[in-house]
């Protein structure tokens, strides 16, 4: 059936025409769009503001600079993400500690916030959302890392509404529930946040048409960080069948759920009552990752690792210190293919290979 991937990106022929015919338009760097892109994220989610960025570890860094932290300021987040959650701060010359992750959810426990943060990065893990309204300690800035969770909610709304955080972020790799190809777009419901973000997004310019329609000025430090309107025109086009992905993605983890219950594995952890789980990843944890890994590999089925937790980084080695439910889980986590396109056949291969290799390693 030839080789599986853990995450495909969807692509149809009405998103090749979206993308065709802005080429053929007058603009195709940020435009109007964008503009269209940007109103189809917040209208879905319910935010005041959409700012797109070219990725978003580019959103990220925009959401830090925006919110005025820097040296000093103490910025928590997950040690199970990738390095953009952390790296976020440090370019801004915040510090960084890492908060140990709920064993059941992977995610970090909102009754655990210590409090003499001054901001956190909260990662929605796997596009399972934290609940923010419980949080113990709500620090000065509240960021939501939801590159993976477009899509999920909580019982407070969509993730990226904002009820509980000043910025969210989201990511449009392809692997993610929808796609512009590279890109990144925060919400907020601040308007001085929203006008930061697209300053920094953009050289940190701020146009001036009192002293003509050409004038500008350079008000504060930014970044190239813009999106295209040739992606824009994808990620528009994607917005309008993100319901039909992750109602799709969250079938084949219930799928998931039953064909593995008998293997005796960690599967991928459920989002509680009142909450939606974007299912971006669905891991499992398992003896002999790298032998499972690898004989998987050899059958065909492209599993992943997600992630190298932050402190086992050598830029990160200064954070080194004991979280031993994430490293705990980093032993075994594996990810197992999960896409919209990915067909019933191909997921009972995947559960087929994964039962046969635990066999396997087991013996």
């Amino acid at each position: 059936m030839g080789v599986i991937p853990y995450g495909r990106q969807t692509i149809e022929d009405d998103d090749v025409e979206a993308v065709v015919n802005v080429l053929r338009g007058d603009y195709l760097t940020t435009g109007p769009t964008v503009a269209l892109f940007e109103q189809a994220v917040a209208d879905y989610v319910g935010a005041r503001h959409a700012v797109a960025f070219s990725n978003a570890t580019a959103g990220l860094h925009g959401c830090t600079a925006a919110a005025g932290l820097g040296p000093g300021d103490l910025v928590g987040t997950s040690p199970l993400t990738f390095a953009a959650s952390a790296n976020c701060a440090r370019y801004v010359g915040a510090d960084v500690t890492l908060i140990d992750i709920d064993p059941d959810t992977l995610n970090i426990d909102p009754a655990s916030i210590p409090g003499e943060l001054d901001a956190l990065v909260a990662v929605h893990f796997a596009g399972l959302p934290i609940d923010l309204s419980k949080l113990a300690y709500r620090p000065r800035v509240v960021i939501e890392d939801a590159a993976q969770a477009l899509g999920a909610w909580t019982p407070s709304g969509p993730v990226g509404n904002c009820a509980h955080s000043d910025m969210t972020c989201f990511s449009f790799h392809p692997v993610k529930p929808v796609t512009t190809g590279e890109g990144g777009v925060v919400t907020t419901n601040d308007d001085e946040l929203a006008a930061r973000l697209r300053r920094f997004r953009s050289h940190g310019t701020q146009p001036k048409p009192e002293h003509g329609g050409w004038y500008y000025e350079v008000i504060e430090e930014g970044f190239n960080y813009r999106l295209t309107d040739i992606q824009a025109a994808l990620g528009h086009s994607q917005m309008g069948k993100l319901d039909r992905f992750i109602e799709r993605r969250q079938t084949l983890a219930r799928q998931y759920d039953a064909a593995l219950a008998s293997l005796d594995i960690i599967t991928a952890p459920a989002a509680p009552d009142g909450s939606g789980h974007g299912y971006h990843l669905y891991t499992v944890r398992v003896p002999e990752r790298r032998r499972v890994y690898e004989l998987l590999r050899e059958r065909g089925v492209y599993t992943q690792v997600h992630y190298v937790p932050i402190h086992h980084h050598p830029h990160f080695a200064d954070l080194d210190a004991p979280l031993p439910h994430c490293d705990e889980a980093y032993a075994g986590i594996l990810t197992l293919p999960l896409f919209p396109t990915l067909t019933d056949d191909q997921q009972r291969q995947v559960v087929a290979e994964l039962t046969d290799v635990l066999s396997i390693v087991r013996s």
